[in-house]
């Protein structure tokens, strides 16, 4: 967590113990010629080494950020300060953390309260789909405006800080619907913090979507039931929809 911090505050950076009148310091042609420079000033010597000093400091710090970065360390959570909580597994998109349903039933269940204070679960289908059957407690949220509006405009924030809030992405299948908006709300939370600062560090996606979810733990579900995005009965919903999507 440290590393994000600047290296220039008082006392962030520890000062180098400098030693006077040794021959070595005067040895090497560079040395030679700062000393010639500032000769008969230890103050003006002094402030050339610790300059010297800090700008190394300040390379190894950048140095160690960029070797983080480029790690593509996917563990730890988006304001790096934690690894992420749930086990996860392979999805279509490498950028996104994925849990199994088996995962989603735990949370539901309570096997990481102990950790989590809040668990959102959002459902990224169209209301007719979310109307003919979704996971218990979770939001119905199609549109970017209405997850900007239900989790950016008063975000949620953790009344014991050393609990997490998570959320949880998924639509039918959470190929393309589900992923998207998880992307969204990642790129709308950076926006308004200084990197890496976030509301909602921790995002995952439902892999398989609702559709795997439903077969595999129905008494998850309200009402137990599962309606597809290209049901018959609802052509123009989904055209409706898809419309207001674009």
């Amino acid at each position: 967590q440290q590393l994000f911090h600047s290296p220039s505050g008082p006392g962030s950076v520890p000062r180098p113990t400098l030693k006077w009148g040794q021959p070595s310091d005067r040895d090497t042609p560079v040395k030679a010629k700062r000393w010639g420079r500032v000769a008969g000033s230890r103050d003006q010597e002094a402030s050339v080494e610790l300059m010297v000093w800090l700008e190394r400091s300040r390379s190894a710090q950048l140095e160690e950020i960029e070797n983080l970065l480029a790690s593509d360390d996917q563990e730890l959570i988006g304001d790096f300060s934690k690894p992420h909580l749930l086990p996860t597994v392979e999805g279509k998109d490498p950028s996104l953390k994925y849990i199994s349903p088996s995962t989603l039933a735990a949370v539901l269940t309570g096997n990481f309260s102990n950790f989590i204070e809040s668990s959102i679960v959002v459902d990224c289908r169209y209301p007719y789909e979310y109307e003919g059957g979704h996971v218990k407690g979770a939001v119905n949220l199609p549109l970017q405006r209405d997850v900007e509006e239900f989790l950016l405009e008063q975000p949620i924030v953790p009344l014991d800080a050393s609990k997490r809030v998570i959320i949880i992405f998924h639509c039918e299948f959470s190929v393309e619907r589900g992923p998207k908006m998880c992307k969204f709300l990642r790129e709308k939370d950076r926006s308004c913090h200084e990197y890496p600062q976030l509301h909602y560090p921790e995002l995952y996606v439902l892999k398989a979507g609702y559709r795997e979810f439903f077969f595999q733990f129905p008494c998850y579900c309200e009402p137990r039931g599962y309606r597809p995005m290209e049901h018959a009965v609802f052509k123009e919903e989904l055209r409706k929809f898809r419309g207001q999507s674009r």
